[in-house]
């Protein structure tokens, strides 16, 4: 049996939800471009060195470029878990939420590199090889299934904290 203390305390929690959905969504984001940056910077720039941020001229520009992309990407990461400490502090850490913008952040980005940086802008290519369009598809169908997913998350989230119930409590 709920007492008027729990149902305040529901109420307060449901609040908090409401009030922070929003720092919990682009501090996810945040990170979910931190991410995906780091994971290209690291895998596609570093260990297959199949391209750099900026392949229009010298290598060694294309190494700055990457330096000052890996950059953006830390200081992106850093951002978004600043801004979750900030959250935790008073106590509107939204798991779930957050995950929502980790996934559009990174989905987006994604899909952002693959088709503005890749073709539009052509600054470089996910790989030089004479097929780049099967590495174009299979990159921007993930990009698009990670920002389905983070979209999915963001319904629901809405969803769950316009309800009245015992959502307060779930992470």
């Amino acid at each position: 049996m709920k007492t008027h203390h729990d149902n305040s305390k529901n109420r307060t929690g449901l609040k908090t939800k409401q009030t922070y959905a929003s720092r919990n969504f682009w501090s996810g984001f945040l990170f979910g471009i931190g991410l995906v940056a780091f994971i290209d910077e690291t895998f596609f720039h570093q260990l297959l060195r199949w391209h750099h941020f900026y392949d229009k001229s010298t290598t060694d520009i294309g190494l700055i470029s990457d330096g000052l992309f890996h950059a953006f990407s830390w200081f992106a990461t850093i951002a978004g878990l600043f801004l979750v400490a900030d959250l935790r502090r008073r106590n509107g850490y939204w798991l779930k939420r957050w995950i929502a913008g980790v996934f559009i952040g990174a989905g987006g980005f994604q899909l952002y590199d693959g088709i503005i940086q890749h073709k539009l802008m052509r600054i470089h290519q996910i790989r030089y090889v004479d097929n780049v369009v099967t590495y174009d598809v299979i990159w921007n169908i993930i990009a698009a299934i990670i920002l389905i997913v983070g979209i999915y998350l963001v319904i629901v989230t809405r969803n769950k904290h316009q309800n009245v119930g015992d959502t307060a409590n779930e992470r």
